[in-house]
């Protein structure tokens, strides 16, 4: 592909690409009202005005304006949220919308060239583009609203307003939203698997609401470096880095370092095949648990509930 078809790629990527502003209030020391404006971005994904952004974006937001890339601006209403993948769904009512393809991000490839877009600091005149590659799969990070598993690593810059903005591939597909950085870091960028957002977005657009079973445990997959490292008794399975408080798990009674080996008689090897078979269950449902604890296996009987 020649530079002027990604060029022509890419600009066409920004038309979809909106600047979201939320108004916020608060209460300061003497309880008064203080109004306090936030920023971020999104991206149109159809013709109907839906709108895909960062959880965080709009969390808290009184008001929620859209604006998109030719100036007009929109007043957006919170279809839902899924806390958890850090994925929010906004709605437009507007004409002759430029919208986005969604890509597959199973497939994405270490050293594959992607390209981030959004608004940094909300400048005027319009999104703008860095570049970059997939520097990693499956990452975990924890911040402020609490652990995030499955993302998407990236060297091309994501600076503050830029959350919510598409990462795109070399043929212009969304492959992941743009979400974190690590402060003080260089190239060290965090995004939403598509898939992840797209799993999430339909189950508020049929629902209202994400029906995803939930477990609140935060975890990764054991190999044999990690197994000779930790000095673990296997080479597979998921070890457990937390359980939070009052989840589904803690409440059958797991605990951190435990090793979950199975579910419902099915061997689990990694962190994502714990994800696939979760995504099978609904809330609700009982699944029995094979774990490892100090050298010993257990059976917990955990009752999924929905993703908080």
């Amino acid at each position: 592909m020649s530079e002027k078809d990604t060029v022509d790629l890419i600009e066409k990527a920004c038309q979809s690409v909106v600047n979201v502003n939320t108004i916020r209030v608060f209460h300061d020391l003497f309880y008064r009202v203080v109004p306090v404006q936030g920023m971020g971005s999104g991206f149109v994904i159809d013709e109907e005005g839906y709108v895909l952004t960062n959880n965080h974006v709009i969390a808290e937001a009184r008001e929620i304006a859209v604006t998109l890339s030719d100036g007009r601006v929109f007043q957006g209403r919170l279809e839902g949220t899924c806390r958890s993948a850090d994925v929010a769904v906004v709605k437009i009512e507007g004409e002759n919308l430029s919208s986005i393809t969604l890509g597959d991000s199973d497939k994405l490839r270490v050293g594959q060239r992607v390209f981030a877009i959004g608004n940094p600091f909300g400048l005027v005149g319009g999104p703008s583009v860095t570049s970059g590659v997939i520097s990693a799969v499956n990452r975990t990070i924890h911040s402020e609203q609490g652990a995030f598993e499955g993302l998407v690593q990236t060297d091309a810059a994501i600076n503050p307003g830029n959350s919510g903005g598409p990462l795109i591939d070399v043929e212009g597909k969304v492959v992941a939203i743009n979400t974190a950085i690590i402060p003080f870091a260089q190239g060290i960028g965090f995004a939403v698997p598509i898939n992840a957002a797209k799993a999430c977005m339909n189950d508020i657009l049929l629902h209202g609401a994400v029906r995803r079973p939930w477990l609140g445990i935060t975890g990764f997959t054991i190999t044999k470096d990690v197994a000779a490292q930790y000095r673990l008794p296997v080479e597979s399975g998921v070890l457990i880095a937390n359980v939070e408080s009052d989840s589904p798990s803690s409440k059958a009674g797991m605990k951190k370092d435990d090793i979950i080996l199975g579910m419902n008689g099915k061997r689990i090897d990694s962190i994502e095949e714990l994800q696939d078979i979760l995504r099978e269950k609904q809330p609700g449902e009982k699944a029995e648990l094979t774990i490892l604890r100090d050298l010993r296996q257990a059976r917990l009987e955990v009752l999924l509930e929905r993703t908080p």
